[in-house]
């Protein structure tokens, strides 16, 4: 099973929230840097697209954050989807949710985009092109927050990879599971280099880019529009 088609199998969908936490290092701490790196920017009633929306977590701690956000939620997997819902629970007023892609996303313009764990998904060409495509939604100076697998191609990359599934272990994954998430990831993910990643969004049309998170293999930028 591809790390994409992952997100259409029920039981996958079902472990996605506990499997996020244990693997990502500072999970939920990223989010409220995320939220943190939007207030600043826009107005109290912004209008806010978050790319990859399924599970519904940033969602959640956004609404609960600032509670006048206008909350746009796309992603292409109906199940996840779904777990955003549940997720949001009593706060699903704050948030419309789309099924697809970056495409049928509304032209907006909103004020500030997200997109967290989304973009190491996508081959380069195509991650440019949803890069610019979010650029297109948003208002002149918006800021975008994006964070996902970023890490060194060749043997440097790869003991980062060993290190990313050492934590892993130490936060409860099973070690013969763990033992299999380097090789998994180097042939199914197509992620870039920090170096190629920063080159992307700049190449799509953002300014003032700027490094915020980095752990182990997972890299976070905040730029503008």
């Amino acid at each position: 099973m591809s790390l994409t088609q992952t997100f259409n199998d029920p039981a996958a969908v079902a472990g996605y929230t506990e499997r996020a936490k244990r693997q990502v290092p500072g999970f939920t701490d990223l989010q409220r840097m995320a939220q943190l790196l939007l207030a600043e920017r826009v107005p109290d009633t912004a209008d806010i697209l978050v790319l990859g929306a399924g599970g519904g977590l940033e969602l959640k701690l956004f609404a609960e954050a600032q509670k006048d956000w206008r909350l746009l939620g796309v992603d292409p997997s109906a199940g996840m989807l779904d777990l955003a819902r549940s997720t949001l629970g009593p706060l699903q007023s704050h948030a419309e949710l789309v099924e697809g892609t970056i495409d049928a996303a509304p032209l907006g313009p909103f004020d500030g985009a997200a997109c967290l764990l989304t973009l190491h998904f996508l081959p380069r060409d195509e991650r440019l092109r949803t890069l610019r495509e979010v650029r297109r939604r948003l208002k002149p100076g918006a800021p975008f927050v994006v964070a996902h697998h970023s890490y060194p191609k060749g043997e440097q990359g790869r003991r980062w990879l060993s290190r990313f599934a050492a934590f892993a272990v130490l936060s409860g994954v099973e070690a013969k599971q763990a033992a299999a998430m380097p090789a998994a990831l180097e042939e199914h993910l197509p992620a870039l280099s920090p170096q190629e990643d920063e080159t992307l969004l700049r190449e799509a049309g953002f300014s003032d880019v700027a490094l915020f998170y980095a752990a182990l293999t997972f890299r976070g930028w905040v730029a503008r529009a």
